[in-house]
């Protein structure tokens, strides 16, 4: 009340302000220049968004070149929160097709661009995207587990140009391995193909041996490390005796999972794969997150972003909830019957 009474006081008589009333005023002046300079912020942002300014959008992948309307999912989750591309913002896509090699390159080729995010798929295009730069956000779209692999410190508080999603839920390829003996009780070697270039497949592979001997099957892990090699590898798979064939989402795989499936028809073997999408080209059976839902997730950490939060202060994301899908038309061909207590807990029945 003391001070209060004292700045009407001081208007009328123009007395020098006492000890309290000159704090007042300068509380007052700090608060008009932290408005102020909030304000200009406000306008430096909408004097963006008036003159057009566009983002750039760095996507890098170890996979193949989709359609050109593709990644569609990263554009859809764009596009709900007001970026389209080709307005606001322009995706650079770079893909190493298969040639996992070539990642470092294009991550440089995207730094070079000064691009405003990276986007990356799989965890050698993280680990490349990483390696190219420390100062650019880096948005992990789909990978494994990015504390394994030196990524980050820990997911609560990356504390690093990183953030995203993680796909870190070793129980799930016990899982797949569950779901598939309930398929084929018989079953007792499962060929495992493998990409050496991914860091992700050392990171996990305590956990999947461990899952693996629990239930009494062998892994007949087999490299990959080209497109090229699908073919001989799988051929490998059969003659070794394996009697199914157990696919990673590694963006090698992701990316030929048409041809995949093609050569796993050939030799009678049944799949369980991470995505669903290698049920929808022929696969058998899927037990995984939806890798479109943790693509346009991705979306969110992008907008974040460009709306000036950092990437180290962003939790690293985990999916809570997997789908089961089954291919019945390829369980027809294959000659097999899917117990009925798998087909009710399907999410999805492809006839």
């Amino acid at each position: 009340m003391r001070v209060t009474q004292a700045v009407p006081s001081m208007q009328r008589t123009g007395r020098r302000p006492c000890g309290g009333g000159l704090a007042l005023r300068l509380t007052i002046t700090i608060l008009l220049a932290a408005l102020a300079l909030l304000l200009g912020a406000a306008q430096v942002a909408a004097a963006e968004q008036a003159s057009g300014k566009v983002h750039r959008i760095g996507v890098l992948s170890g996979g193949s070149r989709p359609s050109p309307a593709a990644p569609s999912a990263l554009r859809e989750g764009l596009r709900e929160l007001g970026w389209v591309d080709g307005k606001n913002i322009v995706l650079e896509l770079r893909y190493a097709e298969g040639k996992q090699e070539r990642l470092p390159e294009l991550a440089a080729d995207l730094v070079s661009l000064k691009v405003d995010v990276i986007v990356t798929f799989g965890s050698p295009a993280a680990v490349a995207a990483k390696k190219a730069t420390s100062t650019i956000p880096i948005v992990l779209g789909v990978i494994g587990d990015p504390v394994a692999i030196g990524l980050v410190r820990n997911l609560a508080r990356p504390g690093e140009n990183v953030t995203g999603n993680s796909l870190i839920a070793p129980e799930l390829f016990q899982k797949r391995l569950e779901i598939l003996k309930e398929a084929i009780p018989t079953i007792t070697r499962v060929a495992f193909p493998g990409n050496p270039a991914n860091p992700a497949g050392a990171a996990f592979r305590p956990q999947i041996d461990a899952a693996a001997r629990s239930l009494g099957v062998e892994l007949y892990r087999v490299e990959v490390r080209r497109p090229e090699d699908l073919e001989d590898a799988i051929n490998a798979a059969a003659r070794a005796g394996a009697g199914a064939l157990l696919l990673s989402s590694d963006p090698l795989f992701f990316s030929a999972r048409a041809r995949i499936m093609e050569l796993a028809l050939r030799h009678r073997l049944p799949s369980m794969s991470e995505g669903k999408e290698f049920v929808e080209a022929g696969g058998l059976m899927s037990y995984s997150p939806s890798i479109p839902a943790l693509v346009r997730r991705a979306a969110v950490f992008v907008d974040k972003i460009l709306k000036g939060a950092r990437p180290g202060d962003l939790p690293i994301e985990q999916p809570t909830t997997v789908e089961f899908v089954i291919n019945l038309k390829t369980a027809k061909a294959l000659g097999l019957t899917v117990p009925p207590s798998l087909l009710q807990r399907a999410d999805q029945v492809i006839d």
